[in-house]
């Protein structure tokens, strides 16, 4: 149970007043992207620390740990170790592989969430490729509005100042995205109004630190659904631009491993 609820989560107080931010989403992002032109970041290793919560968010209810590797322009691999059983899955080009506790090796199917765990910079692509993300996490790129976040001055991508719980991205200047609550179907999560009811998914990226020219990454990643905190993420290394093999990669490999 705590294998598949974390799979279905990692498939990637406010307050204040207004502040001067940009004047939409694509000015905001275009900025940000712009400043980071000319940073290389062609391959990236986390080693995390996990902790997952029971329904409540206030009791553990198992601890492990996960590598996450990432290759430019789209190839990524998670192994994830939980009470003794690990797990691979990787993504590429769209198509997403998996390795189960038991060593069967799969392809997911047509319509699943291609990228195992969302990473929160974006190290590729242009602004119109990060908007196209976030829109088909359903966010609208077309609404946004100023406020403060954790004593920062952010856009908020996706929902007017006064509606909460819409699908959105709170994105900062400097560290990029801080938040994304998107409301998705997790069956695999206990609790709420039933199995296969859209949740309320709220995930937030703090402590951040130099990684390599103008780009921070969060050490520190949270999952809450619906109002309570389910996953905690905590990075504890990162290695940047060392030459990762492609057949880490490699679904054709992934089945041969051991």
């Amino acid at each position: 149970m705590a294998r598949a609820l974390l799979a279905g989560l990692l498939l990637g107080a406010l307050a204040g007043a207004p502040w001067a931010a940009a004047s939409d989403a694509r000015q905001a992002v275009e900025a940000f992207v712009a400043r980071l032109g000319g940073t290389r970041v062609s391959d990236l290793t986390l080693r995390q620390s996990l902790v997952l919560y029971d329904p409540s968010g206030r009791h553990t209810r198992s601890t492990g740990e996960q590598v996450l590797f990432f290759k430019a322009p789209d190839r990524q691999r998670v192994e994830v170790t939980i009470e003794g059983g690990r797990e691979v899955r990787l993504a590429a080009g769209g198509r997403a592989w998996a390795r189960d506790a038991r060593g069967r090796t799969f392809e997911a199917p047509h319509g699943h969430d291609a990228a195992p765990s969302r990473l929160p910079a974006p190290f590729t692509g242009t602004a119109a490729d990060l908007l196209a993300e976030w829109q088909a996490l359903g966010i609208r790129t077309d609404v946004s509005h100023g406020t403060r976040y954790r004593g920062r001055a952010v856009t908020v991508v996706g929902a007017a100042s006064d509606e909460r719980d819409r699908p959105a991205v709170w994105f900062d200047p400097e560290y990029g995205v801080l938040r994304i609550v998107t409301r998705e179907r997790l069956p695999g999560v206990p609790g709420g109004s039933g199995d296969g009811a859209p949740r309320v998914v709220d995930r937030t990226f703090s402590d951040h630190r130099p990684l390599a020219g103008g780009f921070h990454l969060p050490y520190r990643w949270e999952v809450f659904v619906d109002g309570h905190l389910l996953v905690l993420i905590t990075v504890r290394s990162a290695s940047v631009n060392t030459g990762l093999p492609d057949a880490l990669f490699d679904p054709d490999a992934l089945r041969l491993e051991r």
